[in-house]
């Protein structure tokens, strides 16, 4: 044992002892590993502290950056422009300008608040839109557009136009003034009339307006296509519409305006208009449908409804009457005679010479 424990000691020291050098035909270091030397480690010298008086690296960095900047000839930055490290920016879309009739319809004349543009289907919609909610008077007045109508803003001054002199004046007349607007139908994107496959209507441009009736703040309410109103009121409004209006339609145009009046302010060919509204008569008074009461003085129904039944005639009236009776009947006719010509032969006829 112990000489075994000698030997193990001997050859773990001559391994020890070989490790040292290389075995010159170990080209690809496959033989046990060489010892490394040992590495001492260098010290790197640290930069000083940066003193508390100078400036940011931010401001810097900016300073640098304006001074790099390109400039105009009058000294200013010129705009950034995205280049390779710089994004683009999203420019911001540019405001629309304000239209005319935008600046013209104030809140003393109409309470229309703009709404965005509305695009539709098959050129549905349009631009330059308003919420005609109500229309003031000049008197302060505000008559309410029910239900609130989406229009363009043209054809909303022109209503605004129209209710306020017009329709103002036409309700003094009758002694009261202008409560609502009764709007049967505005934008709506729709043909005309509703058919299917028309032309595109003007509600449907925001450019008509459906009216029913104007009602006075006394509780009467001007029914325009309303044959018991006034046939003079009905046409003073038809003549104020047909003045103002490029289109005008109601009774008697169609059976589609027969309880309303279309407006609307249409562009055709060499300013071409339509006004076709026929102001009908009133009504007749029909008879009542009802007979008249029966009078108190009127015998009971069961004795009117009894036939009259005559006394009967004695015997001697009886013949007189017999005989009476006999005399006015009339005498037989007699019985007109044989025709003489057809017991005698006849003679040919012959021709006369003059």
């Amino acid at each position: 044992m112990v000489t075994a424990a000698l030997g193990l000691s001997l050859v773990l020291a001559e391994r020890a002892e070989a490790r040292k050098y290389t075995s010159p035909l170990d080209i690809f270091g496959i033989a046990a590993p060489r010892s490394r030397p040992a590495v001492h480690s260098a010290r790197i010298p640290l930069p000083r502290p940066r003193p508390e008086e100078a400036p940011k690296a931010s401001d810097k960095a900016s300073d640098k950056a304006s001074d790099e900047a390109p400039r105009e000839a009058d000294g200013k930055p010129l705009a950034d422009k995205p280049g390779a490290d710089k994004p683009a920016e999203v420019a911001a879309p540019a405001q629309k300008p304000v239209s005319a009739c935008r600046l013209a319809l104030t809140e003393e004349i109409a309470i229309a608040p703009s709404i965005p543009d509305i695009r539709g289907p098959g050129a549905c919609g349009g631009e330059d839109l308003v919420r005609l909610e109500a229309v003031v008077l000049p008197d302060k007045r505000k008559v309410t557009v029910k239900p609130a109508a989406i229009l363009r803003c043209t054809m909303a001054s022109a209503i605004a136009d129209w209710l306020r002199k017009d329709m103002a004046p036409l309700a003094t007349s009758l002694g009261s003034t202008i409560g609502e607007l009764d709007n049967f139908d505005s934008f709506e994107c729709r043909g005309r009339n509703r058919v299917v496959g028309a032309l595109l209507s003007e509600h449907g441009k925001a450019n008509a307006l459906d009216v029913r009736a104007i009602k006075l703040t006394n509780g009467q309410s001007i029914g325009l296509t309303d044959r018991t109103m006034s046939r003079d009121v009905r046409e003073r409004v038809l003549h104020s519409v047909c003045a103002r209006f490029s289109t005008v339609l109601g009774p008697g145009s169609d059976w589609y305006h027969e309880d309303h009046i279309h407006l609307d302010l249409a562009q055709r060919r060499n300013d071409y208009r339509i006004c076709q509204w026929n102001v009908w008569d009133p009504l007749p008074q029909v008879a009542p449908l009802l007979p008249a009461e029966r009078p108190e003085e009127a015998p009971p129904r069961e004795v009117a409804a009894k036939p009259e039944v005559k006394p009967e005639a004695k015997p001697e009236e009886k013949e007189g009457a017999d005989d009476e009776a006999v005399e006015k009947s009339p005498a037989p006719a007699k019985k007109p005679a044989a025709d003489a010509s057809k017991s005698q032969p006849r003679k040919p006829a012959t021709k006369k010479r003059r």
